[in-house]
């Protein structure tokens, strides 16, 4: 038995409401924080100005999926890097009990820019 798998056979990205912090790593400088919910192979999150949809798969501690990134607010006095833009990422990481990692990249028109995300979670269900 692994830890986190409650006896279940190997453990899987568990279904819940987790924060998210993400910062752009190349291609593009910035961060967001925000919330994500992970259920069944599905995500549904956002931020103040940008909502996330997408899917996942993982097993035994690696994951990876695709998250499409909408702008819902536009922000006064900040040009944003996914600004008016419904922007495709690909990601792939690790996931323990608790939280999970990503490293991804988007699509942003011409520019391709990379980001690490940082997954906690806040509310199992």
């Amino acid at each position: 038995m692994m830890p986190g798998d409650d006896g279940q056979g190997a453990m899987t990205v568990k279904n819940g409401l987790y924060t998210i912090q993400i910062e752009m790593t190349d291609g593009g400088h910035g961060r967001a924080s925000g919330v994500i919910v992970l259920q069944d192979g599905k995500i549904a999150g956002g931020d103040s100005y940008f909502c996330y949809t997408g899917s996942y798969r993982g097993d035994h501690g690696k994951w990876r999926g695709e998250l499409i990134t909408t702008e819902h607010t536009k922000s006064a006095g900040a040009l944003p890097l996914f600004g008016g833009r419904e922007v495709t990422c690909g990601f792939t990481g690790v996931y323990s009990a608790e939280t999970a990692d990503v490293n991804g990249t988007a699509l942003v028109g011409k520019t391709s820019v990379t980001f690490h995300a940082r997954l906690q979670l806040r509310s199992e269900f």
